[in-house]
């Protein structure tokens, strides 16, 4: 493989996660905190990032090394544990995506004035579009870098104009007034939770990325895809901080739409309506190409006809939104249980590091290890206390 050809695969990679990960429920957790916790929300992120970065390092190292998806390495720790967490993964992707497809409609609704119905079934058009092509893998690593730096550099203009209390934000993200768990959670399962951290690293499998050979690239490859999608929050943080920080209250409805609003007028709102649309378009095609790739080796039949599959997700994400729609509590809420989720399958993946007949004659480093114990441990005790203490308040 060539070096320019490896490099924009790596990229591709990590935008793909990356991209994912910034969908419209990102926008809207990011928000929705930041006007509940103000600057002590820099805490929430700092903390979410450390976490993201060692479950990330982890899954993306093993699936480099065994050669082998989440779901057939989950199979070959225990029977059938691989189709438990395909099913999983697919129940989260798919609701994800259904708000993926809703956030697209919104953003055409900004933009052109569409009812989001319409848009969402405009969206659902150009994302499968892009599996259609000849070369869809490529197709798909260049529209998600695109899409990605159009959203982080208008973020950046509004961060700009809100002009936000950067020195408070410094101190209040190491000594913040108040921790919350729920927002920790929610982050870390809307960032690394579900399907989001195999994103990357199923699609580097397809390249031909693999091996030991190639683990310092998947390392670097991993930490970058944390770092595009940390940059995006913190931005996000910052510009949503400057407008609370003015005494100005975000509409509870559209938290995300009333920062751009607020920041910078009805420019700024239009500039919502991209960034949103860009955000949940990226998210659509990650989420329907990673939860169809947890099913594709369970037989010769799903692998062969897997792109049709992708569009059938999308279709069918589309089709229960124009059907049922969705509430904002509900992204919260699926963040939430993607959190859930990601000890899980952290959990499987650290497992199977020390299965030779997984990874060979691979050694897992022990700070790593060490590293992924603790995220399994802290994430599974926060989950459970997040789904039985606080999950239900978001809907009284």
């Amino acid at each position: 493989m060539k070096k320019e050809s490896k490099a924009s695969i790596l990229l591709g990679a990590a935008f793909l996660m990356a991209t994912s990960a910034i969908g419209p429920g990102f926008l809207i957790q990011t928000t929705h905190f930041t006007s509940i916790l103000a600057a002590s929300f820099g805490f929430v992120i700092l903390t979410s990032i450390i976490i993201d970065i060692g479950a990330q390092m982890n899954v993306w190292r093993i699936i480099a090394v065994s050669e082998k998806r989440a779901q057939d390495i989950a199979n070959a720790v225990l029977p059938g544990l691989g189709i438990f967490l395909a099913i999983l993964i697919i129940i989260g992707g798919l609701a994800f995506n259904i708000g993926n497809i809703a956030g697209a409609g919104l953003g055409l609704n900004v933009l052109f004035g569409v009812t989001p119905e319409l848009g969402a079934l405009m969206s659902g058009v150009i994302a499968i579009l892009v599996f259609v092509v000849r070369e869809a893998g490529k197709a798909m690593d260049r529209f998600t870098q695109v899409a990605g730096f159009v959203m982080i550099a208008l973020t950046v203009y509004v961060m700009f104009t809100a002009q936000p209390p950067v020195g408070e934000a410094v101190i209040k993200t190491f000594s913040p007034d108040t921790i919350d768990v729920i927002a920790i959670v929610t982050l870390v399962g809307g960032t690394v939770g579900g399907y989001i951290t195999f994103a990357g690293a199923h699609r580097l499998l397809d390249a031909g990325i693999k091996g030991k050979e190639s683990l310092k690239e998947v390392t670097r490859g991993s930490i970058s895809a944390i770092g595009i999608a940390s940059i995006m929050r913190i931005f996000l943080f910052l510009a949503a901080l400057g407008i609370v920080a003015q005494g100005l209250t975000l509409d509870p409805g559209n938290p995300p739409a009333s920062v751009f609003q607020l920041a910078a007028g009805n420019i700024g709102y239009k500039m919502f309506g991209v960034v949103m649309w860009a955000a949940a378009i990226t998210s659509v095609v990650g989420a329907a190409y990673t939860s169809v790739s947890f099913i594709r080796t369970f037989s010769p039949y799903l692998e062969k006809y897997h792109k049709w599959i992708i569009i059938g997700f999308i279709i069918i994400s589309t089709a229960i939104f124009v059907s049922i729609g969705k509430p904002v509590k509900i992204l919260i809420l699926v963040g939430a249980l993607n959190g859930l989720i990601l000890p899980i399958s952290l959990g499987v993946m650290l497992i199977a590091a020390y299965r030779p007949k997984i990874v060979g004659d691979y050694k897992h480093p022990m700070w790593m290890t060490i590293f992924g114990v603790a995220i399994v441990i802290i994430m599974a005790a926060m989950s459970v206390y997040t789904m039985y203490s606080e999950v239900p308040k978001l809907f009284t």
